[in-house]
């Protein structure tokens, strides 16, 4: 079948709560895909940072198919050779004690606030069901219904409510409003260190680091959503690094697998993961043997290949050749390491028609937010390849009318 032909076989048959760009992929290698007819283009979207590793890479796909051929699945009601290993690695990444693995990074938003919740009543003594758990205006977080009520997308919860209370909201990026909304039922606040799909939204420097001395003092939890943010993407292993902040949750995904394989995790302190009892949480795939596997290849991969300095120096080189454009279109060029918005002005027609210009280019990205082009590469990509990129970026940005 063509291109075409597949575009409206799933525009017949498949739900359309989607609106992708109308090119069909069929093979990925590093930073390049191809369509069905041939057709190379340059991934500059890295399938929301999941493939932080670059498409297909070899290592990993080694370790898929090996742990593929020996043991896929058991549940978590045995025993496999691969999860306590992966948990392990996984927390002396973080410098943390304990994890607990899911699938979607929705799930390990929905167990981060489980325990969070548990934690709050059996350690805090917040009375039950009266738990809150303070969140960010502009927030990402999944598309659960209780993580859709506190969304500020209207898009997103319009007709589907009624939702989950207990999440107050403040302004991102302003510390005071987080300690003003602290009151004696706060468990914890859950944020972002950089809102990826809020339009690589940034914080003022040091943010990070007074909302975790609020939550020193206030005695709440911080739990850090890095499932965009994380394993590489911003030039540190993980954002809150930037600010040497160390949270009390970690919340994992995206990355974890390279790509290969839904993986997620939480990981905090045994004082609070440590709460969970058997039977209170889980899932039927969470933890099994090839997607511990793949993530443990996959974290091997970040390290081996040095791919965190690698996205902060070409990060760094990137925004400065982007600064360089001019054109009338540009509001604003912001972001850290390879994770970059190019915000356009609001008479510019949306980002959408510049996304559609430079697939036409060979370079695939996304907008965000309707008026945020976001450019986040696979962390493998060269300085070569980033020239590349900017002269068709600088193309389109400076001729489109």
């Amino acid at each position: 079948m063509t291109s075409k032909e597949l575009i409206q076989t799933e525009d017949q048959y498949g739900a359309h709560n989607y609106h992708p760009l109308d090119v069909v992929l069929k093979k990925g290698k590093g930073i390049w895909v191809h369509d069905l007819e041939g057709n190379k283009y340059l991934d500059f979207l890295s399938a929301y940072s999941s493939v932080n590793q670059g498409h297909c890479h070899p290592r990993i796909v080694k370790a898929l198919t090996r742990q593929a051929r020996k043991l896929t699945i058991t549940s978590r009601a045995f025993r496999n050779d691969q999860l306590g290993l992966f948990c392990k690695q996984v927390c002396e990444l973080t410098g943390m004690e304990m994890m607990l693995p899911m699938n979607s990074g929705a799930e390990a938003v929905e167990t981060a606030i489980k325990v969070i919740r548990k934690w709050a009543y059996k350690v805090k003594g917040v009375p039950r069901d009266k738990a809150e758990i303070i969140t960010c205006a502009g927030n990402f977080h999944g598309r659960t219904t209780t993580i859709v009520g506190f969304s500020t997308e209207t898009l997103y919860k319009e007709f589907f409510g009624p939702f989950t209370p207990g999440f107050p909201m403040v302004p991102f990026g302003d510390a005071k409003a987080i300690e003003k909304a602290v009151n004696k039922n706060t468990a914890a606040v859950l944020l972002e260190p950089i809102q990826a799909e809020g339009g690589v939204l940034i914080p003022p420097d040091g943010y990070l680091k007074q909302v975790a001395e609020i939550c020193r003092k206030k005695n709440i939890l911080l739990a850090l959503d890095e499932i965009q943010t994380g394993l590489g993407r911003t030039g540190k292993i993980f954002a809150c690094r930037h600010e040497d902040v160390q949270p009390d949750l970690f919340i994992l995904g995206k990355a974890l697998s390279g790509g290969f394989y839904p993986v997620s995790a939480v990981v905090s302190k045994k004082e609070v993961l440590g709460l969970f009892t058997p039977g209170e949480h889980g899932s039927t795939f969470a933890g099994n043997p090839l997607a511990c596997a793949v993530a443990r290849e996959a974290l091997a991969v970040l390290v081996r290949e040095n791919l965190v300095v690698k996205a902060a120096e070409l990060g760094n080189y990137f925004m400065d050749r982007l600064r360089t454009i001019h054109s009338k279109h540009v509001r604003e060029v912001r972001g850290r390491g390879l994770l970059i918005g190019v915000e356009l002005k609001q008479e510019a027609g949306g980002a959408r028609r510049f996304c559609e210009a430079l697939q036409k280019e060979g370079l695939l990205c996304k907008e965000t937010h309707d008026h945020v082009i976001r450019f986040a590469p696979p962390l493998v990509i060269s300085k070569k390849e980033i020239d590349w990129a900017f002269t068709r970026i600088k193309t389109v940005l400076e001729t489109l009318d």
